[in-house]
C-alpha cells in the first residue's frame, strides 16, 4: 500500500471552485430546454400568482456536500431572477440550513423551482457520494484516482459529471470522443485485440488515448504490446488486480492500469492496492439518491423551514 494518497484526490477533497470548466453557452441552451420540457405551453399556476416581486429560499433538509450552484444560477437568470449563495459549494452542510435566496417575480421563482431542484438534489446526492469514496480512497494511502463512467443519464451528464467534480473524485471520460475505450463487442467484431487497437489508432492518431478491457492478463497484456495506453482490468479480484497490475508494470512502467466492475462503497479500500492507477465505479452516477433539498416563498413573521411556525 502506498505512503501516501494522490494529490489529486487531496486538492479535489479540499473543496477548489469548478465553475470555469463549464460552458456558458451549453448551460444557456440546456437550461432553455429544461425550462421548455417543464412549460411546454401554457403556465396555468402562473396566473394566480402573478408578478409580485418575491424572495425564497433554499433549504437543505439533508446532510451532505452541496453541488450543483452554476446550474441553479443558469436557471434563474434565465427567468430574470437574482442567486444569493449562503454556503460555497462543495461544502458539507448539516441540515436545516438557508444555503441560498432567491428574488424575482413570484411567477418567474415558480417557474424554475422544480426545474433547479432538480438539479442540485441529484448534483449533491452524487457529489455527496464521491465525498465519501474520496475519503475511503485517501484513508487508504493510495496513489490513484476514483472515477466515474459513461453510465450516466440521457441529457443530463453534464451535471453528473460536474457533481463528481464537486464531490472530489475523477469523471473519465465525457463521451465516445474523449477517448477511444474498446470493450468486447469491438474486439469481437475486429477479431481480436491486437488488430482492434491497430484500426483505432488510423482514426485516432497520437493525440486520442487508447483504453482496452481486459477480462485476463493475456488480454492485458496483448493490449499492451499493441500499442494501448490504458487497460482495463473488468472484473477481478483484489488479489488477482494487484498483481496483474504488478506484472503489466513491470514490463510498462507507463501503462496506466484501470480496475473496474462490481465495486462498492463496502469493497473499495480492498482495491486501493500499488500498481492500480483508477478506480471507476459506475454507481456513482447510477441508482445515486438525490439529496432532499427544498424551495420555500419567504413572508413575513414564518419560519421558511417549517411554515406552520411564527417567528418574533
Amino acid at each position: 500500500m502506498a505512503a501516501k494518497c494522490n494529490d489529486h484526490i487531496l486538492e479535489r477533497i479540499h473543496n477548489p471552485s469548478f465553475l470555469h470548466v463549464l460552458s456558458p453557452a451549453s448551460l444557456k441552451h440546456m437550461v432553455r430546454e429544461w425550462l421548455k420540457e417543464d412549460v411546454p405551453s401554457f403556465d396555468y399556476a402562473g396566473f394566480v400568482v402573478g408578478e409580485k416581486e418575491e424572495q425564497a429560499v433554499i433549504l437543505q433538509k439533508e446532510a451532505g456536500v452541496l453541488a450543483g450552484q452554476p446550474f441553479v444560477d443558469a436557471i434563474f437568470k434565465e427567468l430574470d431572477c437574482q442567486v444569493e449563495w449562503h454556503v460555497k459549494e462543495g461544502s458539507y452542510v448539516e441540515p436545516v440550513k438557508t444555503v441560498a435566496t432567491v428574488t424575482g417575480k413570484v411567477r418567474h421563482l415558480l417557474l424554475g423551482e422544480r426545474v433547479a431542484l432538480n438539479c442540485v438534489t441529484r448534483a449533491s446526492g452524487i457529489a455527496t457520494t464521491a465525498r465519501r469514496l474520496a475519503h475511503i480512497a485517501a484513508k487508504q494511502g493510495w496513489k490513484g484516482e476514483v472515477a466515474g463512467t459513461r453510465k450516466t443519464t440521457p441529457g443530463f451528464r453534464l451535471v453528473e459529471k460536474y457533481a463528481l467534480l464537486v464531490g472530489g473524485v475523477a469523471t473519465h471520460r465525457h463521451d465516445l470522443s474523449s477517448m477511444i475505450m474498446l470493450k468486447d463487442n469491438h474486439i469481437w467484431t475486429a477479431g481480436s485485440i491486437s488488430q482492434a487497437v491497430k484500426d483505432a489508432r488510423v482514426v485516432g492518431g497520437f493525440s486520442t488515448k487508447i483504453e482496452v478491457e481486459c477480462r485476463s492478463y493475456e488480454e492485458a497484456l496483448e493490449a499492451a504490446e499493441a500499442g494501448a495506453e490504458i487497460v482495463m482490468l473488468d472484473n477481478f479480484a483484489p488479489e488477482a488486480a494487484s498483481s496483474t497490475a504488478k506484472q503489466l508494470k513491470s514490463k510498462f512502467p507507463g501503462l496506466t492500469v484501470e480496475i473496474s466492475g462490481g465495486i462498492t462503497e463496502n469493497t473499495l479500500a480492498s482495491f486501493c492496492v500499488d500498481n492500480v492507477d483508477v478506480i471507476s465505479i459506475g454507481k456513482l452516477t447510477q441508482g445515486y439518491q438525490a439529496l432532499d433539498l427544498s424551495f420555500k416563498i419567504r413572508k413575513e413573521g414564518k419560519d421558511p423551514t417549517n411554515p406552520t411556525i411564527t417567528t418574533t
